[in-house]
């Protein structure tokens, strides 16, 4: 495996880290004190500003608008952005809309594509996509109770939906829903396109995360279908293929992701030195930064205490193992598909989620006081990251599927 990089994408990374640094992270001061609303003038501004940069949608197909990275270039770019909770927005390749986009351009119909596909890469309506249900185990997604009964060219869907992420002003929600309880397991479920101005979609409430409801993009919402009737066109792929579908969404996401966390661990260890990967980077530099500026006695910095340098050293080690393992399990997708990348991705989604968590709330501890309060983004990164462990399954259920596909050929 080479990951040396080219130097188109060594342009990219380049322009992006000084985008973030001048332009988006002094947003976050605002996104810390005010409604997402009132910020949005100036987000727009800076998403016009990527797009006369040429960074638009880097994860999307060129054909649409975007820059038509593969899943490494895109990891990289992932993590560049994730060192700010407003970075994947600002440049067009957020959630849900990014794993939405991917499965529109794989499996949508040309008249679903001339609707939906260009107006979402180009950042002009949002969507959001409804599969986990309040009353049914997440972790098995086999199991729902939405249903989609087919009446004459429609269908009829029936059902509750909750963590349907950013439906908050979103103009599509992709549903997942039982199209045919007596088929095989993983047969019963299809994708659905619902526009959510259709009468029977009903967003109930925002759910409170940790006391933020949110709003917008940075949302999750509770749904509610009452005989929300579409046609049949509207169906996303084959009838039966939801859970195929969801797979082929839910394996490159975590690229996403992970990229993303391990970004968050640098911002946090940054931050103790000199004062998901985006995230752990964002971590470790505010975590190296508290360190070295904080004084605790005459003459001493935090950042002369031996524990405070342990916690620096683990956590740079631990960033550093997991971004290679998500990047060797981007090019194994890249070069062999989902299928033949299933241990690699079960084995990301829990490491780099648990490597994330560790690397935040050691930034938060070697804070102290400060990181409980909203003056740094690391109390934001504590309250809205911790579901990294729960979002696209649980990690307990990624161990075990892990376990027993290595355990296979010792069972034989």
């Amino acid at each position: 495996m080479d990951f040396e990089l080219s130097e188109k994408i060594e342009t990219v990374l380049g322009m992006i880290d000084g985008f973030m640094r001048e332009e988006v992270l002094p947003l976050e001061r605002y996104f810390l004190a005010e409604p997402f609303s009132e910020l949005m003038p100036r987000i727009e501004e800076k998403r016009r500003a990527v797009k006369q940069m040429g960074l638009w949608a880097p994860n999307h197909p060129e054909e649409h608008g975007g820059l038509g990275l593969g899943l490494v270039d895109h990891g990289l770019v992932s993590e560049a952005l994730g060192v700010s909770p407003l970075g994947h927005f600002i440049f067009g390749c957020h959630a849900p809309d990014a794993g939405n986009i991917e499965i529109l351009h794989q499996h949508g119909s040309d008249e679903q594509k001339r609707r939906w596909l260009g107006p979402l890469v180009a950042g002009e309506l949002r969507s959001c996509f409804s599969m986990t249900e309040p009353e049914m185990p997440g972790s098995n997604p086999v199991m729902m109770e939405t249903t989609a009964v087919v009446d004459g060219d429609d269908y009829v869907i029936d059902g509750q939906k909750w963590y349907t992420t950013a439906a908050d002003g979103a103009a599509l929600a992709v549903v997942m829903a039982v199209t045919d309880p007596e088929a095989p397991p993983h047969r019963r479920a299809s994708m659905i396109l619902v526009p959510t101005d259709t009468p029977g979609f009903d967003l109930v409430r925002n759910l409170n995360v940790m006391g933020h409801a949110g709003e917008g993009v940075f949302s999750h919402a509770e749904i509610l279908y009452h005989s929300c009737r579409v046609p049949r066109s509207n169906l996303l792929g084959a009838e039966g293929a939801g859970f195929v579908i969801a797979q082929e969404r839910l394996g490159p996401g975590r690229i996403h992701h992970c990229m993303r966390w391990l970004g968050i661990c640098k911002r946090a260890l940054d931050l103790m030195c000199v004062r998901w990967l985006g995230i752990c980077k964002r971590a470790l530099d505010l975590m190296c930064a508290r360190a070295a500026e904080r004084t605790i006695a005459p003459g001493v910095k935090l950042a002369d205490r031996e524990i405070v340098q342990a916690w620096i050293g683990e956590c740079a080690a631990r960033i550093a193992a997991a971004r290679a393992l998500t990047l060797q399990t981007a090019w194994r997708i890249e070069r062999h598909g989902w299928k033949e990348a299933r241990q690699e991705i079960s084995a990301i989604k829990f490491l780099v989620a648990d490597v994330m968590l560790e690397v935040v709330d050691r930034a938060l501890q070697v804070h102290g006081g400060l990181g409980m309060t909203d003056d740094t983004i690391l109390a934001w990164f504590y309250r809205h990251e911790r579901a990294a462990r729960i979002y696209d399954g649980p990690d307990e259920v990624h161990k075990l599927s892990l376990a027993r596909q290595l355990l296979k050929r010792y069972r034989r």
